[in-house]
Formats: structure tokens, C-alpha cells, sequence
């Protein structure tokens, strides 16, 4: 039986600046073509269809907007996207989280995206992000209660890179402090923007968008096990 995957989008589509934001073109887009050939893809965010795309990344990827944003059955999944409240865990073998400023924004104080990101890491299914993606998990915790972070190597968008790109007043954390305080081992790619996956058991994360296809090759792997 195929294996079915479910890619969360962020509905955020302003920063805390009024700044226009939302989900981050590549970050969906490379990982979806690793696995789409071998997997069932579904698409869901916290409002349901058509979640916003971060403009910023369609201007910086135009490549992406043809191989993805025009292709008929991404634009279906897109407008059909599920809301998360209407989402049975059971029904799939992994969660991954599409990066963008928006996860910062609304899934990770959303109560109904931390409980299914618990229940799909405390049922051992695959867990995986990018980005500022892993913002999304910050609430997601073990059957002990303790952060899915806790003691784990893991990796998201560092401090060095969200200052360059002069984002820092525009999210309620910087995802790097809030890994190291929710007792995460932070790593992160030698040069800032360098592509950079940490495996850690059920749990994978990715650092930019650099990361972006080698994420989609690590749960490919993970899934094929």
C-alpha cells in the first residue's frame, strides 16, 4: 500500500510588521517532487484551502512557480487543501512542515497543530521540517510531556541568517534560540544559507531553502526503510 505524506502550509499571511509573508515557494516545491513519484501527497493548513504563498519566494524562485505553482495537480491540492482540525493522524506515515516566516506566525501557538504534530511523533511516524518550518513543533511534546527537541540534534533557520535577511522584528521568536531552550542541540551548516538535514531518529529537520531537496531525499529515505 503507497505510503501517504501530509504537507502543512501556514495560513500567516502578514508578519508582526504588517509585512507580507506566508509559505516559502522552494521549500515545498523541491521536497514535493522527491517525493511525490513514490508517495501520496495531501496538502493542509490551519484555514484549509489555498494557503498564501510568500511572494518574496516567487519572485526569487521563478523557476519553481512553473514547475509547481502552474502544475494542474499541485493548484488542485492547493485549493482542496484540508483544514489541520479535519486531519486523522492515522491516515498517514509522515508529517512535514513547509518553511516561509508564516509557521512562526500561526502553527506554532496553534493548539490544534500541536496536538496532531504530538500524536504523529508519539506514534513514531515521521516528523519532519524545514526552514522555519520546525516552528511549527515548538509545542509538540513526547509522552512524557517533555519537547520533541529535547536532548535531539536538530536544525531550522539560524539567528545569523534571519538577521540578514532583516526579518527579526517580523517574528514573535528566533527559531534557533527557542531549539536551544527547549533543550534542543542546535546545529547548523558551516556557511550561513549552506544546505544543512539533521536525522534524529523520527524526527527530521532542515536549516534554509538550500535544504530544501536534501530534506525531501531524508524522508524519501526514512519512508522506504
Amino acid at each position: 500500500m503507497t505510503k501517504r505524506i501530509l504537507f502543512v502550509f501556514t495560513s500567516a499571511n502578514s508578519t508582526l510588521t504588517g509585512a507580507s509573508t506566508g509559505w516559502y515557494l522552494p521549500e515545498a516545491a523541491h521536497p514535493y517532487y522527491v517525493v511525490a513519484p513514490h508517495f501520496t501527497v495531501d496538502f493542509a493548513s490551519p484555514a484549509g484551502p489555498k494557503p498564501p504563498v510568500d511572494e518574496s519566494s516567487v519572485q526569487a524562485f521563478p523557476d519553481d512557480v512553473g514547475k509547481f505553482l502552474e502544475d494542474p495537480e499541485v493548484q488542485k491540492k492547493l485549493s482542496t487543501a484540508r483544514k489541520l482540525s479535519e486531519v486523522n493522524p492515522d491516515d498517514y506515515d509522515a508529517i512535514f512542515y513547509v518553511g516561509g516566516h508564516g509557521p512562526v506566525l500561526d502553527l506554532a501557538k496553534d493548539p490544534v497543530n500541536i496536538q496532531l504534530a504530538s500524536k504523529f511523533y508519539r506514534a513514531g511516524k515521521l516528523v519532519a521540517a524545514v526552514c522555519h518550518g520546525p516552528a511549527a513543533l515548538v509545542g509538540a511534546t513526547d509522552e512524557s510531556g517533555k519537547s520533541i527537541f529535547a536532548g535531539k540534534p536538530v536544525t531550522g533557520f539560524s539567528n545569523v541568517e534571519e538577521e540578514q535577511v532583516d526579518k527579526v522584528k517580523d517574528v514573535p521568536f528566533l527559531l534557533e534560540d527557542k531549539i536551544i531552550s527547549l533543550g534542543g542541540k542546535y546545529e547548523k551548516a558551516a556557511e550561513p544559507w549552506g544546505p544543512k538535514v539533521v536525522v534524529a531518529g523520527n524526527l527530521i529537520t532542515g536549516q534554509n531553502p538550500a535544504s530544501a531537496h536534501s530534506i525531501g531525499e531524508a524522508i524519501l529515505q526514512a519512508l522506504q526503510k
